[in-house]
């Protein structure tokens, strides 16, 4: 009763201050939807008798319009009533989780899904986006719709956001995979790496099986979330008016940007109207823009608006950036890209900082510092861990741009 009493006493308190064609076109798409967790069949004791699924690909053709109709039809959350799945459903936002993976990352992936559900979605049951650059198997289908509390949608990438573009000199962009294999850049050869980051600054907003929705949390395998999250962070962010949130912000490698800045530059002289006035430049360049620093976030976790990657300004960036080559011919990533975006088309003051989730990804944790925070928050994480005000974090200036109050124990967890 007690811990229960604190739980909602820290939840009050704590709520207003905290803060990767939907059907196919062409046979290179696999899009199956499933109604929660009714969508599964094996995963249920036998005397539940056969579950229905939803398919809008690779047998039955739906329109929009119908896929979205028989989404709604009948639907309900497993273990939870009718009524309750109602109110839960009245009150959520337009909004989905997101998530590229290969089939053979199921397992990987799954352990990640399990935490964000136990953390946060068995709590308001959100939907589940799935991208692929292959047909999904169906294990891969079947397995994630049985631990996923909400919808869930499987998508396989179209061709033309998973290729080299025609106008692309393969000869070139072949030679510098090998120059940056040979300087020992982190995957500096590979050419799926280069696939990915592409798709993910400039294609997965624009599929159609997210055209219904406004919000994405992007979640990846081998990701953990390490804190209950008590409020509906999608809510949180369209209340307050914040478009992109992250959790963590690290330096990019200089080595695989070398001309990032100066195009951005050049696309900030021609496009003077996309520049927000009160933006965040100051966190990306010491020097009033003469130079990038390398600051971004790492946006193997973001939280943020689609209708900002739809905007005329991310579009006309995107297009600009694409038009080099240099996702190809150098090793551009889409956080630093989604990064400067952000910092310069929004006023500082819509980006978040989710300082509250833990957050792990690799050998990176963000975990909160206050020790009653932690403990009427589950967080099952360690401070000694935290890398937000690490030297090579870009945490600490995120906190003196923003001009916010740092933790008062932070120096603690400084060094390194």
């Amino acid at each position: 009763m007690l811990r229960s009493s604190v739980l909602k006493l820290a939840t009050v308190f704590v709520g207003g201050l905290l803060f990767y064609t939907l059907f196919t076109l062409s046979k290179q798409r696999d899009i199956y939807d499933h109604q929660g967790n009714e969508g599964v069949q094996n995963f249920r004791p036998a005397e539940t008798g056969p579950n229905e699924k939803v398919v809008t690909a690779g047998g039955i053709s739906h329109s929009n319009g119908d896929v979205a109709s028989s989404l709604e039809a009948g639907s309900q959350q497993s273990g939870h009533s009718e009524q309750s799945a109602a109110n839960v459903k009245s009150s959520k936002e337009k909004a989905t989780f997101v998530t590229l993976a290969r089939n053979s990352e199921l397992h990987e992936l799954i352990k990640s899904i399990r935490r964000v559900e136990e953390k946060f979605n068995k709590k308001f049951h959100y939907d589940w986006v799935f991208f692929n650059d292959e047909p999904f198997t169906q294990e891969f289908k079947d397995l994630t719709t049985s631990v996923i509390s909400g919808k869930t949608k499987y998508a396989q990438i179209p061709k033309e956001h998973w290729s080299y573009p025609d106008w692309l000199d393969l000869d070139k962009a072949a030679s510098s995979r090998k120059d940056l294999k040979d300087q020992g850049v982190i995957y500096g050869d590979l050419e799926s790496y280069r696939h990915m980051c592409r798709f993910e600054t400039g294609f997965f907003w624009q599929n159609p099986i997210l055209d219904d929705y406004e919000w994405y949390w992007r979640v990846e395998p081998n990701t953990d979330i390490h804190c209950d999250i008590d409020y509906d962070v999608f809510k949180y962010m369209k209340e307050n008016n914040k478009k992109y949130g992250f959790a963590i912000s690290l330096h990019e490698f200089e080595k695989t940007i070398p001309s990032l800045w100066s195009h951005v530059k050049k696309f900030m002289e021609d496009h003077p109207e996309h520049i927000a006035k009160d933006n965040f430049m100051k966190f990306l360049s010491n020097d009033n823009g003469k130079t990038y620093n390398l600051c971004h976030f790492w946006s193997n976790f973001e939280v943020a608006s689609l209708d900002f990657w739809r905007s005329k300004a991310y579009r006309d960036f995107f297009s600009y950036l694409d038009g080099t080559g240099n996702f190809f011919y150098e090793r551009w990533g889409d956080a630093p890209v989604h990064s400067i975006a952000a910092s310069l088309f929004l006023p500082k003051d819509q980006i978040h900082y989710f300082h509250d989730i833990g957050y792990n990804h690799g050998v990176y944790t963000q975990c909160p510092l206050e020790e009653a925070f932690r403990q009427a928050h589950n967080c099952d994480c360690q401070p000694e861990q935290d890398f937000t005000f690490r030297g090579y974090s870009c945490g600490t200036r995120y906190y003196d741009v923003m001009k916010l109050p740092k933790p008062a124990n932070w120096k603690e967890y400084s060094a390194g």
